[in-house]
């Protein structure tokens, strides 16, 4: 797996300042800031349990930050009175689980959203569709159910679906870690293609080889922190950080 990998001085998108996340006395996010830029790929690497979830929910307040800001394109996102849907809008989600809509065929469940939101016209809608769907290579399967699909090709409709609302930063949560192993690259093989064309993405995963070989940024977490932020090749050739080298070890 190889990606258009580059060093990026684009405009800050997300701006995270001093985020934190408590679950009664358990801290899952303790202090983290850093900043997202237009045109990353930032990949979120760390142990199962060390926040890297909670972290991307928060970005789109799926997870409602204890403390701290989220500054999305210039808005405070965190401030009281702001319309999440709206902010939703531009942030894409990928789940590890699919969550389309078992009763929609796929056409449907992708047309869904932008028409509700009156962002497209159902005859827009549609054909942004079939577009996305040519390009995640499930043109096809637009009259299908989910129940009629892969793993693999669920995930590659749920992501066509998240572009169907021209999100400006797209957040994946372990897009493939529900997946056989003979499915995950058709899904990585599109994530792939987006980060070439330029889409910022936040991918939290355990494929080391997307993470290494796509990403413009490793961030490794773990206790809720931010132990590492670097260059993949610094990361996985060169980490600083004791408890980085234990877990590279125990996944390389």
């Amino acid at each position: 797996m190889s990606g258009k990998k580059k060093t990026t001085d684009g405009e800050v998108l997300i701006k995270i300042e001093n985020l934190c996340k408590s679950f009664g006395d358990n801290v899952v996010l303790d202090d983290i800031s850093m900043e997202i830029r237009k045109g990353e790929v930032i990949s979120v690497i760390g142990p199962s349990g060390c926040g890297k979830s909670t972290f991307i929910r928060s970005l789109n307040l799926l997870e409602e930050p204890t403390g701290g800001r989220i500054i999305f394109e210039g808005e405070d996102i965190t401030e009281r009175g702001v319309d999440r849907r709206r902010v939703r809008e531009k942030i894409g989600m990928v789940f590890q689980q699919f969550n389309l809509f078992g009763n929609m065929t796929v056409k449907k469940n992708m047309m869904l959203a932008p028409v509700k939101l009156k962002l497209l016209t159902k005859a827009e809608a549609e054909q942004k569709a079939m577009e996305l769907l040519k390009m995640v290579g499930l043109e096809d399967k637009a009259d299908n159910y989910p129940s009629q699909l892969s793993g693999g090709q669920k995930q590659r409709v749920a992501i066509a679906r998240s572009l169907a609302m021209n999100p400006d930063v797209m957040l994946f949560d372990e897009p493939t870690s529900a997946l056989d192993p003979e499915m995950v690259n058709e899904v990585l093989n599109i994530m792939n293609r987006l980060a070439e064309e330029g889409m910022t993405m936040v991918v939290v995963t355990h494929e080391m080889g997307f993470a290494k070989g796509v990403s413009t940024r490793a961030i490794f977490i773990d206790g809720g922190k931010i132990q590492e932020d670097d260059t993949p090749e610094n990361v996985f050739t060169n980490p600083k950080n004791e408890r980085l080298r234990d877990f590279l070890k125990s996944v390389l």
